[in-house]
């Protein structure tokens, strides 16, 4: 029924393909596909099909984050610097014009909090981050960003930053002596069994990549597009975890995440986040007055919490009805109507299962 919807986008050539999954908070209600995961293959899209899932990665470093909150290790009000001390030479641009920069020391100081609500100030990325943003090691992404300066004082903006939520991710690894791929793998992917969800897929997983598609030219239909922000071969382990952006998933693995938000912490009995800590970051943390409504690491609706992914996926938890929406596609942008699928999509969901 949902694929279904989807079709007339497919056959208008305004989406290549789809996964589309509906839970709720123990079982999955509805997996359907539709299109293509390579058009000119004709490969049709697989349930199991594997996706590059970009910023749908920050609600998983906030989770690991608040882990280490829940276990007294990490102070979300304590300054960035009390874990990483080139934080303490921080600075701020206080005014600025064509050639000149006055610098201040930001007060207040950055907080962890500010990282994960993107209110810190920091920059989306650094001139070191490229020519994509997996070629250098935390760490050194990390310094570069405590040595530029704050765009705004922190708390007193909200700015979109994978510096913010990759500098939180580099607290986990501090905090806890170990990579960061590894926390996941060890805290997270493995024991809630997301089998799928990577840094560096397999040949396997790359064999179930859908491929990234755009509008023409002209508008009128679709072509492949390369995912420019990360490395090719992905499975090249010289590439490097980009925290803020960096995961392929498939829909059934990001059903799972989202079942243990839904649930306050809890998965198949076992407890990963305490109720607070799951209340904590899917509740508003930006100003009221501003329009940008973000908690930790998802962004906050008036009764749903969730997050996108810089080629159009998507995964929601609406917490009024208990239901969770994962939309997969890979796409930077779509021509004709193809821009509405993803609206129709969840609220078809909402209607049948809401």
């Amino acid at each position: 029924m949902l694929a279904a919807l989807m079709q007339p986008y497919v056959d208008r050539h305004e989406l290549a393909g789809a996964v589309l999954l509906v839970a709720d908070i123990d079982t999955v209600l509805d997996l359907e596909v539709v299109g293509y995961a390579d058009v000119k293959a004709q490969a049709p899209m697989q349930s199991d099909s594997l996706f590059w899932i970009a910023s749908q990665s920050k609600p998983i470093a906030a989770t690991a984050l608040m882990m280490l909150v829940d276990e007294g290790k990490v102070d979300v009000e304590a300054p960035v610097a009390e874990y990483l001390p080139e934080y303490n030479d921080a600075w701020q641009v206080a005014e600025q014009d064509n050639k000149h920069q006055l610098l201040v020391r930001p007060s207040p100081a950055i907080a962890v909090h500010h990282l994960l609500a993107h209110t810190s100030g920091l920059p989306f990325s650094t001139s070191i981050e490229g020519p994509t943003r997996d070629m250098l090691p935390l760490h050194v992404t990390v310094r570069s960003y405590a040595a530029t300066p704050l765009q705004s004082a922190p708390g007193s903006k909200y700015q979109y930053s994978n510096a913010g939520i990759n500098t939180a991710a580099r607290i986990v690894e501090v905090v806890c002596g170990i990579p960061y791929e590894t926390f996941l793998d060890e805290r997270i992917f493995h024991p809630l069994g997301m089998k799928d969800t990577t840094f560096w897929p397999s040949d396997e997983q790359i064999g179930r990549l859908a491929k990234c598609y755009r509008p023409t030219t002209d508008g009128k239909g679709i072509e492949e597009h390369l995912l420019v922000q990360l490395r090719y071969p992905f499975n090249d382990r010289s590439r490097f975890a980009m925290p803020g952006g960096g995961l392929f998933s498939t829909a059934s693995d990001c059903a799972v995440f989202c079942q243990m938000i839904l649930n306050g912490g809890i998965y198949a009995g076992n407890r990963y986040l305490s109720e607070a800590a799951v209340t904590k970051m899917t509740t508003r943390h930006t100003d009221p007055t501003w329009q940008e409504s973000y908690g930790y690491g998802w962004d906050i609706g008036e009764n749903t919490f969730g997050h996108s992914g810089a080629v159009s996926t998507n995964m929601e938890v609406n917490k009024k009805l208990g239901l969770i929406t994962i939309f997969l596609v890979q796409h930077a942008g779509f021509p004709g109507d193809g821009g509405n699928c993803y609206q129709e999509f969840k609220q078809r969901a909402v209607d049948i299962y809401g």
